[in-house]
């Protein structure tokens, strides 16, 4: 009996693996490398990478694609409780949620990995809410901004936002712990905007405006980070990165665009889907630069700038 195509092209990239052509953490052919490789469909070369997933030899990973998963490790040794503090805690639960999630972090969870009686943990946190204020404050509290900064407004104001969108980039499950409506009172995190507020002062902008312009830069980095995390978590539970979605859909992509219904889309369509970084660029300098135009007619008015 003939075998499938897709486990042919499964059974050639588990032995790559096996004979160590591919380590752990190396990236697996894509589905477009797949196709054009093995001359297979899209579908064909989905399917072969969905076989390598069940299988364990591969892990979806946000932002590096479909990598070689690496060995499980040896079970942890039982930590005594003497040698558990908050601190080993909240880096675990760190790692957990870096790695899976924020739904994986739960109390029985950190006790597995940490090799210690669920119970034990409620010595140093009082539960996951209390747990997920201290996972906010670690984060912020390894992310300073410098003082003074760089010297000039807009200089600051793109560090900020920057260093805050590398932040998301390293913890994708931070956006949904920050509301922008009901923030929690973190002094790490309460940082970030008294430094923002301090490179505005002295602009020839209202107190309302200060304080529009301090909760707006990173109202905008968060949201588009809230839709990098839906992304994290689509590849988590679908095991196919943006590339092999969007390959999932090329033909009903290309008879949509090929109709005559949108030909502006169709115009761009090779820029699509957009690199959220090229994203986030772009929205801080067109933000700036309408607050540069504001100030530059406040200056011709006859107020004051700083630069």
């Amino acid at each position: 009996m003939t075998e499938p195509p897709y486990l042919h092209v499964a059974a050639a990239i588990r032995r790559r693996i096996a004979t160590g052509a591919l380590r752990p953490g190396d990236r697996v052919p894509s589905t477009r490398q797949v196709v054009r490789d093995f001359g297979v469909a899209m579908a064909t070369a989905s399917r072969a990478l969905a076989v390598l997933r069940d299988e364990g030899l591969v892990v979806t990973r946000p932002g590096s694609g479909t990598v070689v998963r690496a060995p499980t490790p040896p079970s942890r040794r039982r930590l005594p409780d003497q040698e558990l503090d908050t601190e080993r805690i909240v880096a675990t639960a760190m790692a957990v949620a870096d790695d899976e999630g924020l739904d994986a972090v739960s109390m029985r969870r950190l006790a597995a990995e940490l090799g210690v009686g669920p119970m034990s943990l409620y010595r140093h946190v009082a539960g996951r809410d209390a747990l997920e204020l201290l996972l906010v404050r670690a984060v912020f509290r390894a992310h300073p901004l410098p003082e003074p900064g760089p010297p000039g407004w807009r200089a600051k104001l793109e560090l900020v936002c920057r260093l805050q969108w590398r932040v998301f980039r390293a913890h994708p499950w931070l956006a949904e712990l920050i509301s922008m409506t009901r923030p929690v009172l973190i002094p790490e995190a309460m940082a970030h905007t008294e430094w923002t507020l301090q490179a505005l002062a002295g602009l020839a902008l209202t107190e309302a405006e200060r304080v529009r312009e301090a909760l707006t830069l990173p109202a905008l980095v968060r949201g588009l980070a809230a839709s990098l995390a839906a992304e994290t978590r689509a590849e988590r539970e679908t095991g196919q990165d943006n590339d092999e979605w969007w390959a999932t859909l090329d033909g009903e992509v290309r008879t949509l665009l090929g109709s005559g219904r949108f030909p502006h889309l169709a115009a761009v369509q090779d820029g699509m889907p957009g690199d959220m970084d090229g994203l986030l660029e772009h929205a801080v300098a067109r933000h700036l630069d309408g607050l540069e135009m504001r100030l530059l007619r406040a200056t011709s008015a006859g107020g004051s700038t700083s630069r």
